[in-house]
């Protein structure tokens, strides 16, 4: 199985953001004992130091980034993935782009707060505590 995560997820564990903290935060935990099955987006890691480090600061962001790519699979993407990006049904397109991310590495879920944003898309979008759920149940 292999888990996409959206950014928002990165930043609510990065920045500590309640009440979506602690599930996102048990999400990131499970990864990291299962290396290989979670995946992020290049461009998500650049949004989150971009907004970590003005909340929080420079090192502390680059720390969290560097902790969570022992983990996390970081999606290699091309020209193509950005043209399919441009195809799909989202009407925000950096949401396009993180589905397109997913596609390209065979992804099971996306995994975000944001559901609404992925509607009519390939693969089904889940919330951490969605996902949690089947990935205990499954274990």
């Amino acid at each position: 199985m292999r888990i996409f995560l959206d950014c928002n997820v990165l930043l609510d564990v990065g920045l500590q953001r309640e009440p979506f903290y602690r599930t996102s935060s048990q999400l990131l935990d499970y990864l990291e004992t299962h290396k290989n099955s979670g995946c992020i987006a290049w461009h998500s890691l650049a949004t989150f130091y971009y907004i970590a480090a003005k909340s929080k600061n420079k090192p502390l962001a680059k720390q969290f980034i560097s902790d969570l790519c022992q983990f996390i699979y970081v999606v290699p993407t091309t020209n193509s993935d950005l043209l399919i990006a441009l195809a799909l049904p989202i009407s925000d397109f950096e949401d396009a782009m993180q589905c397109a991310a997913a596609m390209n590495c065979e992804a099971t879920f996306i995994v975000t707060r944001n559901l609404a944003d992925y509607q009519n898309v390939p693969i089904q979008a889940v919330t951490p505590e969605q996902v949690l759920t089947i990935v205990m149940g499954s274990s």
